[in-house]
């Protein structure tokens, strides 16, 4: 009895050892925190984390710039800091995050969004001028952007159209609106009447809407970067008596659903996957395994793709267990040593 006591206590002392020696993370969330595609984005990440032994600790910033800088504040305050903090250049705050932990001992990595190239010729660029940022991951937001409009086209080639861009002061919607432009410009026949910044909410989009439908009476097309936006326009149009043809981004239950019964034409999503992403990187970075001599110090990865409906299906089954059948462990290098380049794709969920 003696031996196996002393085998459980060398066990416990070794987990607690391993516990706390776990790389630490801090997610600066820009969103609210019951706002599905930000909630998504963290659970997933979660899962990656427990897949790769990490610690992670998520902090919403509720769409505030307030409420987001108190977060960093908390962290500097904290007894133990993390060792690598991930934050989104949301409302342009990435200068200002760089400069409260420039001293701060902490790794600094952009995720979702980086800082704007105007940005960083003020401050510079990852590696630079604060050395602690060692670097970025950010989705094809414009890629996105595009890939929706050229879907959202092909149902009325000779139509007009309406758009809901999000936020002004964020580069996930200037991005997506830049390949909204970019596919407008390869079809002219198609006429943008009006875009609008909706703030990627449902209630902005509708009363906005209202007042852009009536003005318009020959829209067919309605381009939004989101799908809290698209369904705001879908309550004005189906209050006027409106027929539309729509496009979205996310992969909530709801815009899924809409998906699949064909109520949007063209619906993106993948962005959930690229915090988990992120993690893998992170965790060979801790390991020794720099990811910038695997792709580069700022990596943009494309987990945005256009779902079709058997593509909702599969990811409305997975809904109740998010990370399911997906082992993060394969997307770190340091775990798969036959992979020479991170690889950030939803493909796993969609089999």
């Amino acid at each position: 009895m003696k031996q196996l006591s002393r085998l459980c206590l060398a066990l416990s002392c070794l987990l607690g050892c391993l516990a706390a020696h776990a790389t630490s993370v801090v997610f600066l969330n820009p969103g609210h925190a019951n706002e599905r595609f930000w909630v998504d984005y963290s659970l997933f990440m979660q899962d990656a984390a427990d897949d790769l032994g990490m610690q992670l600790r998520v902090l919403y910033g509720e769409r505030d710039n307030q409420t987001i800088l108190a977060n960093a504040h908390q962290v500097l305050r904290g007894a133990e800091r993390p060792d690598y903090l991930l934050f989104a250049n949301e409302q342009y705050l990435g200068p200002e995050i760089l400069r409260l932990f420039a001293a701060s001992g902490v790794k600094l990595f952009a995720l979702h969004s980086t800082l704007t190239a105007e940005q960083q010729q003020r401050v510079g660029g990852s590696r630079e001028q604060y050395a602690n940022w060692i670097g970025s991951l950010v989705p094809n937001d414009e890629e996105a952007g595009y890939l929706m409009a050229k879907a959202l086209i092909r149902q009325a080639p000779q139509g007009e159209m309406v758009a809901f861009s999000g936020i002004k002061q964020t580069p996930s919607a200037t991005l997506r609106e830049a390949g909204l432009r970019r596919a407008l410009a390869e079809h002219p026949q198609v006429r943008l009447r009006q875009l609008v910044f909706g703030e990627w909410r449902e209630a902005r989009a509708y009363e906005q809407a209202k007042t852009l439908l009536p003005r318009y009476p020959e829209v067919r097309l309605a381009w939004a970067a989101n799908d809290e936006m698209a369904f705001g326009v879908m309550r004005a149009a189906h209050e006027a008596g409106r027929q539309l043809h729509y496009s979205a981004l996310n992969t909530s239950q709801r815009a899924l659903t809409a998906r699949l019964e064909g109520r949007i034409a063209a619906l993106a999503g993948g962005h959930f996957i690229l915090g988990g992403c992120a993690m893998a990187m992170l965790h060979d970075h801790a390991a020794g395994l720099d990811f910038a001599e695997h792709g580069g110090k700022d990596q943009q990865a494309r987990p945005l793709r256009l779902l079709d409906g058997r593509d909702a299906r599969r990811l409305l089954q997975r809904q109740t267990q998010p990370g399911e059948g997906l082992d993060f462990r394969r997307f770190s290098l340091q775990r798969s040593p036959r992979q020479q380049a991170y690889s950030c794709s939803i493909d796993a969920l969609l089999r």
